[in-house]
């Protein structure tokens, strides 16, 4: 045994995979001959026979392993396999990878190379110069991926990395340790994003390359419409959980909304008309919340420019989202003409508060050492 090279171990789940496993795995031992690497299947009690197919290839292949449990998700059979590749297979390195060859098995030494020239993480990403997907994909599996990543990207604070819900991955085992990933709750396809959020967290070096992305050869796809749902409510979780700043902004938002209707309904009551009354108090609730987040919200970050540079970035920001929300009051307005217009100012705040967020938080009150890490 090469003792001197990492012990590198594939982790591949499996459902139903019976047609695929096997070419894949004569593939993987084809390209990777040392015995310094492993090959675990985790399989989630297929009944088409794909552990059957591993035990039989097992046989004439010691560095094949299998690992059997009940159907849990996606995210749980890789906690699963990769705390087991650790822990008992003595991985320093661990590849994801799916089962369906849409993922070339030649294009590991690629991501092995980047861990081996420093990086905790490498990514085969498709939304990277040179990375791409398979031209038989239909147009909403495109618009699916594309904008689930970018969403994933945005809401779950992922900026740094351009395909967050890449399957497709070589990772340090310390780094996997150090996030504690057996604490990964995650089931689904949200999988990926949970754990790219906890490297990112514990400042993982993390490079992407790219990656031709194809479309299976046989069998279907298991992405189903509660594994969207768990994906989506994942992403608002992560960003709930993790980040207290966006807890912050929201309780501003709130007290923001509040001085907004307050000023909106003093001025209709000393008889401002509705449509004079609405950008006044708009404006005077940007004042409130930009003192609030620059010394509440924002206050543990070493931010960026001076205090009236930012107070400027905020009102122009703000004004900007001022238009989302005062077209929505005139449409409602006009529309329900019956129903009080301080019920319709509220409707008007809305479609604007997350939009508001996420430009503030990530150009007004943007964080110097946050920039530093990403430029190193």
């Amino acid at each position: 045994m090469n003792t001197e090279s990492p012990r590198v171990c594939f982790v591949i789940p499996t459902y139903n995979e019976a047609l695929n496993i096997t070419p894949l795995l004569q593939r993987l031992c084809e390209l990777y001959g040392d015995d310094n690497t492993a090959f675990l299947i985790v399989d989630d009690n297929s009944p088409d026979g794909t552990a059957e197919r591993v035990r039989e290839f097992a046989g004439s292949e010691r560095r094949v392993h299998l690992l059997e449990g009940r159907r849990r998700g996606l995210g749980q059979a890789y906690v699963r396999g990769i705390t087991h590749a650790m822990d008992a297979l003595g991985a320093q390195i661990v590849v994801q990878m799916d089962a369906d060859f849409s993922h070339d098995p030649a294009d590991v030494r690629k991501l092995l190379g980047h861990l081996a020239g420093g990086a905790d993480v490498a990514i085969g990403s498709r939304y990277v110069s040179g990375g791409c997907l398979d031209e038989k994909w239909s147009a909403w599996r495109r618009f699916l991926s594309h904008w689930g990543n970018r969403l994933a990207r945005w809401i779950a604070g992922l900026g740094s990395v351009r395909d967050c819900t890449s399957g497709f991955k070589a990772i340090r085992a310390e780094a996997l340790r150090d996030i504690k990933i057996e604490n990964i709750r995650v089931q689904g396809y949200a999988f990926q994003v949970a754990l790219l959020h906890r490297l990112l967290q514990a400042n993982a070096r993390i490079v992407e390359e790219p990656i031709y992305f194809r479309e299976r050869r046989i069998g279907q796809t298991k992405l189903g419409f509660r594994d969207l749902v768990e994906f989506f409510y994942n992403v608002w979780w992560l960003r709930l959980m993790s980040h207290r700043t966006f807890i912050k902004f929201a309780v501003t938002g709130l007290i923001g909304a509040v001085v907004n209707l307050g000023f909106f309904q003093i001025l209709l009551e000393f008889g401002v008309h509705a449509l004079l009354a609405s950008p006044i108090a708009i404006e005077v609730s940007i004042i409130s919340n930009f003192l609030i987040n620059n010394y509440w919200t924002f206050a543990d970050r070493v931010m960026v420019g001076h205090y009236y540079i930012r107070g400027l970035k905020f009102n122009l920001v703000s004004l900007g989202t001022l238009t989302v929300s005062y077209a929505t009051f005139v449409l409602l307005l006009v529309l329900f003409p019956n129903v009080p217009p301080v019920w319709l100012q509220g409707c008007g705040i809305l479609p604007a508060a997350l939009l508001n967020y996420f430009v503030n938080s990530y150009y007004t009150f943007r964080d110097a050492r946050a920039e530093a890490r990403r430029r190193h």
